[in-house]
């Protein structure tokens, strides 16, 4: 354990921080986050240096669809809409190039109408357990 712990804290020292370069929605609800791709490519290059590397093992979803009917202001004829709310955890296994693994676990969700929910909810959650894991700051 002794040189998966010595990559972590490598990792820890070489990303100090992510700043939040993407705006997340419109207007006076927008807000500032920070991106999957910084996240992946600051994160993964840090890992890479230092023999590491990151395995999904486990993805266990909850779905949840809501429909209801509403009025189409285009048509004013009545159509179904529907949200699907997708929450995951998932489970990584981080491994080292010197054989010594650990289980880290990750929480993500995400809702879309269609079939998107799934997608969002996965990256989420593993882009915060690289967050927590290296406890990098964004902003």
């Amino acid at each position: 354990m002794k040189n998966l712990i010595k990559a972590v804290l490598k990792v820890m020292a070489e990303v100090k921080n992510i700043e939040k370069s993407m705006t997340v929605g419109t207007g006076n609800a927008s807000y500032k986050g920070v991106s999957d791709k910084d996240v992946k490519l600051k994160i993964g290059e840090a890992m890479q240096s230092n023999g590491l590397a990151l395995f999904q093992t486990k993805v266990t979803p909850t779905i949840r669809v809501d429909r209801w009917e509403e009025m189409d202001s285009y048509s004013k004829a009545m159509k179904t809409k529907q949200s699907v709310f997708t929450e995951v955890v998932t489970e990584y296994l981080l491994a080292h190039e010197s054989g010594e693994t650990i289980t880290i676990s990750g929480y993500g969700h995400g809702i879309d109408s269609q079939d998107k929910g799934a997608g969002k909810a996965t990256t989420y959650a593993l882009k915060n357990a690289l967050l927590y894991l290296y406890l990098v700051p964004t902003g």
